[in-house]
């Protein structure tokens, strides 16, 4: 094994296929195939469709990748893959694809964790990752606070979310004002005409103690304010009200991820997840970090949604950390706990 290894990176957690080549923490390429626009129409992702999808969509984007990197199969050093946590049939797809082409490649294999994989991908743009630093991760299907000592080793849950994450409190908000899915980027644009102070929605667990989170009280109540208005023929300003619930949802997100680094004593916040590309929560996280001398890191939008990219980037950091392979019958794990990075 080199050095630097080259690592080929399988991600279908969900609904993008994404397949990414890294060599070290340098990033050779990134290919993405989304299957979001079949499941816009039901307002949702479908599980059975996102694995069909993943299915169709394995060989070429692999085949893309390798050509975007100017290498052949063979080059490859090591497989990495999501093996969870995620849609089971969706990540049977990729750890059956995974396991093909390590044993054909006669290379290693790597079941990585989604979440670790969304801290390890920060390296690829701002270099090794300090350590420890405190990320919050936050998606469709996770809010996270995590002290991460060392992304390979060691990741320990300090909170995360007793109900709806964040990214879902997005899409079903959404919906109520009737964007399209997925709701956050379009949530993000409409409130870039509306004021966050407009609508004093509800912070829930503001001030608990803990550093978990919760969005659907909030998001319940958004809905029945635009309900109570609609009811009596009132207009509904949605870039309005789409800004105050985000503003809402970002400012739980860095209060309770600056009383994370505080109460630990770290100096580093990573924020990650597909909601770390919402511009609001940049710009709060990046004031609020300046203001108590915490230094910030955000990949850039295109590295926070799911991608093959940051599976290369863990895989890479188990095998120069001299992490032994996964077996070749590992299992898909829906609901694989953060605090496993690799099975």
């Amino acid at each position: 094994m080199r050095d630097e290894p080259v690592v080929l990176g399988i991600e279908t957690s969900c609904d993008e296929t994404g397949i990414g080549i890294v060599r070290g923490h340098t990033m050779l390429a990134n290919a993405i195939a989304s299957s979001v626009e079949q499941h816009a129409r039901f307002g949702g992702v479908v599980p059975e469709v996102a694995s069909r999808a993943h299915l169709e969509a394995m060989t070429p984007t692999v085949e893309l990748a390798l050509g975007r990197a100017g290498l052949r199969l063979a080059d490859v050093d090591a497989i990495a893959v999501t093996a969870g946590p995620g849609l089971s049939g969706a990540l049977l797809v990729g750890v059956a694809a995974a396991k093909a082409y390590s044993l054909g490649l006669g290379v290693p294999l790597y079941g990585v964790n989604h979440l670790a994989a969304h801290v390890a991908v920060d390296q690829l743009e701002h270099g090794a990752l300090p350590k420890p630093c405190i990320a919050l991760l936050v998606s469709g299907g996770h809010s996270s606070l995590l002290l991460v000592p060392d992304v390979a080793r060691d990741v320990v849950s300090l909170g995360s979310t007793v109900d709806d994450a964040a990214g879902e409190a997005f899409d079903k908000v959404a919906r109520v004002l009737g964007l399209p899915f997925p709701g956050g980027p379009h949530i993000d644009r409409a409130a870039r005409d509306g004021s966050g102070a407009a609508i004093a929605f509800p912070r829930g667990k503001y001030d608990d103690g803990t550093l978990d989170f919760s969005f659907s009280g909030l998001k319940t109540a958004v809905a029945r304010w635009v309900e109570a208005r609609e009811k009596t023929g009132e207009r509904v300003h949605v870039p309005d009200v789409a800004a105050s619930f985000q503003e809402a949802v970002v400012d739980v997100l860095t209060r309770k991820a600056l009383r994370a680094c505080a109460k630990y004593d770290v100096q580093d916040l990573l924020i990650g997840g597909g909601v770390a590309a919402n511009s609001r929560l940049r710009a709060m996280a990046q004031e609020r970090c300046d203001a108590a001398g915490v230094r910030l890191r955000v990949p850039s939008p295109g590295l926070c949604t799911d991608n093959g990219a940051m599976v290369a980037a863990l895989g890479s950091d188990l095998v120069t950390a001299g992490i032994a392979p996964s077996r070749l019958d590992i299992p898909a794990d829906s609901s694989m706990p953060v605090t496993t990075v690799h099975v």
